[in-house]
């Protein structure tokens, strides 16, 4: 994995600002995404209302590896979970069974949870300063094209975000996709 550009006290903000309750944007693999804790419900409403995400869709959670998901997700079986493992960390989404205990902000409508060991450098170093998985989505209102610059997530929201960590989007011309775990299905290409 590529070493995090950002300085440290930079991450230690952008720390401060997920632990207090902020919505951060911060660069992923294809675009802007915006993040806050998990398990901060307040934080999750006010992002889904700030981009006008409907909250039965679910969300994905993005973490610097998996023992930081471990948590927040159920058993799979092990041929099906090996696949899985062996393709982070990178730019592949996967739905699995979502942890009984998982809070319904994260899970929308759905038993399960769309889940990303990320591999860029700025996302796993701000979760590995976090401590937790973020919750990743892109920074974009809700049918708009998602941002992939600091001066873009600026333009799409004058108010909202709490810190904008700037850093390059990775090399992907779009979002990663979602595969589900147990059906193989490709669920976002």
């Amino acid at each position: 994995m590529t070493q995090c550009p950002l300085q440290p006290w930079k991450l230690r903000e952008a720390a401060r600002a997920i632990h207090g309750g902020g919505i951060i944007a911060y660069p992923t693999e294809a675009v802007y995404g915006l993040g806050c804790d998990p398990l901060d419900g307040a934080a999750v409403r006010r992002l889904l209302a700030l981009k006008g995400r409907p909250a039965g869709k679910g969300l994905i959670l993005i973490a610097a590896d998996f023992d930081q998901l471990r948590p927040y997700v159920g058993q799979l079986e092990k041929p099906l979970m090996k696949q899985v493992l062996e393709s982070w960390p990178g730019p592949n989404t996967w739905i699995l069974p979502a942890a009984r205990s998982l809070p319904g902000w994260l899970t929308g409508s759905h038993d399960s949870l769309a889940v990303r060991v990320t591999a860029h450098p700025v996302a796993a170093a701000l979760c590995r300063r976090c401590n937790c998985p973020l919750v990743s989505t892109s920074a974009n209102p809700s049918g708009r094209r998602p941002a992939r610059t600091s001066l873009a997530v600026r333009r799409l929201f004058p108010s909202g975000v709490d810190l904008i960590v700037s850093g390059e989007v990775g090399s992907l011309s779009r979002p990663t996709p979602i595969r589900n775990a147990a059906s193989g299905r490709l669920v976002r290409a």
